[in-house]
């Protein structure tokens, strides 16, 4: 479902032809025979995907590899990844459920949460990535893909995504101004970064995707336009932009620092160069304006560098150091 509560026309679960792209195609562990009990799990696991997905969770299986899936999230509203598209590979062991499954996400090299890595890595204790205080919290035999893809939802792709870190849990919920102004301005780079992975969703989608891709940037590019303008003008915090009015935690006007407004400024450009189909022609003084905005690609790409290069506590002391700039 888009933003503005538009349908996609597309099956929420669906069995289709094996992507050749998928991670997992050539690992033992996908090419390994189930014994009966496991393809039995296999199809219990395929009905409730069937009936029970949220609307914005997709599924792909595949009939000739049943050990492999393919999800779709789209980003939450109300966080820094709203309309953003995130994939998922996975692939479930020869002995599952005793074991759970391997999970791979598509980062296009972004670094976009503390549970995403940039080489597909998904930290999550419900998968055996992480530790896990609670028993709740680790996977059991009554575990289910389900309940992965609505933890990755809800759990990673939050509105404080900063305070998945562990060393920084303790200022989750907390109303110090210096604990606020850290997530804030981890915020903003994961909202840049989930901008960069949109396009590169949108020129590479992966294998029977692209046209559920193609559908969800025609109905959410003003969307996500419209966000980046709101935030730039300081109308509403990064995740807190709703499509039929602004919506901020507070009356107040939002201070935005001079580098994230000419970041925005850069990335609206990048984004209408290449969901231009789904944008009203511009007149030629707004076109001129485009190519401005857009600069080079020698550009886009040292900025990238220059904020893959950076770890998740260099980025927070930036945040730091942002406040008192």
């Amino acid at each position: 479902m888009a933003s503005d509560g538009t349908t996609i026309e597309f099956n929420h679960f669906d069995s289709v032809p094996l992507a050749t792209d998928h991670k997992y195609i050539g690992s033992s562990q996908s090419k390994n025979c189930l014994n009966n009990a496991t393809i039995m799990t296999i199809m219990k696991e395929w009905k409730i995907l069937r009936k029970s997905l949220p609307d914005s969770i997709y599924v792909h299986v595949y009939e000739t590899r049943i050990a492999l899936l393919r999800a779709v999230i789209i980003g939450p509203a109300g966080t820094p990844y709203h309309d953003g598209l995130f994939f998922f590979d996975i692939v479930l062991p020869s002995d599952y459920p005793n074991r759970p499954p391997e999970v791979y996400y598509h980062s296009f090299g972004y670094r976009l949460n503390p549970n995403l890595y940039e080489n597909g890595v998904v930290c999550l204790s419900l998968i055996n990535t992480w530790y896990g205080r609670k028993p709740e919290e680790r996977w059991t035999r009554g575990s289910t893909i389900l309940q992965l893809l609505v933890s990755l939802q809800g759990l990673v792709l939050n509105a404080r995504p900063v305070f998945n870190e562990p060393l920084l849990k303790m200022g989750k919920g907390s109303k110090f101004f210096l604990w606020k102004m850290i997530s804030n301005s981890y915020n903003e780079d994961s909202f840049i970064l989930s901008c960069q992975t949109m396009m590169e969703v949108f020129r590479h989608p992966p294998k029977n995707f692209e046209s559920f891709v193609a559908q969800h940037f025609r109905l959410c590019t003003a969307s996500v336009l419209a966000a980046i303008e709101h935030y730039k003008q300081g109308l509403a915090l990064v995740g807190q932009f709703e499509m039929n009015g602004a919506a901020s935690s507070s009356s107040k006007p939002v201070r935005v620092s001079s580098k994230f407004k000419s970041r925005l400024t850069k990335i609206q450009g990048q984004l209408k160069h290449v969901f231009a189909p789904f944008i009203p022609c511009p007149s030629n003084a707004e076109a001129t304006a485009l190519v401005t905005e857009r600069g080079d690609d020698g550009d886009q790409s040292e900025e990238i560098n220059e904020q893959q290069g950076k770890g998740l506590l260099q980025r927070i002391t930036s945040s730091v150091k942002k406040i008192f700039e």
